[in-house]
């Protein structure tokens, strides 16, 4: 059985988030995506982040993908559930270093200031 890891973004990182679900399938994992479905910009970004954070949180999954346009508003929210380590990564090394140094167990990744090719190279390193 390959591990759920649930993934959402708002209207910023949809087309990132895309790319993330599908590159998780290919990579053997089981992505589960939270939303949106559609592109809608008067989505809000907590919308998208709890269902992310509180499953992390419980235990029901061991991690999470979240993209929105600074990685910001999706980290503070993901950071108020406990055990919840959510990580902006902008670079392959700032998320290898956030998963080996830190236990990061919620990659974050800013939509506006990575393309989409180097979000999938944040991926694979973290």
């Amino acid at each position: 059985m390959s591990e759920r890891i649930l993934v959402g973004a708002d209207h910023a990182g949809f087309a990132l988030k895309q790319r993330l679900v599908a590159e998780l399938e290919r990579l053997g994992y089981e992505p589960v995506d939270v939303g949106p479905r559609a592109l809608d910009p008067a989505d809000d970004f907590p919308d998208y982040a709890k269902p992310v954070a509180e499953a992390v949180s419980k235990g029901d999954v061991a991690r999470g993908v979240l993209t929105c346009g600074t990685g910001l508003g999706m980290a503070y929210v993901a950071n108020r559930y406990p055990r919840v380590r959510a990580a902006v990564a902008w670079s392959p090394e700032i998320a290898e270093l956030a998963r080996r140094h830190n236990d990061a167990n919620v990659l974050v990744l800013p939509a506006r200031f990575v393309s989409e090719e180097e979000g999938m190279e944040i991926l694979h390193k973290w």
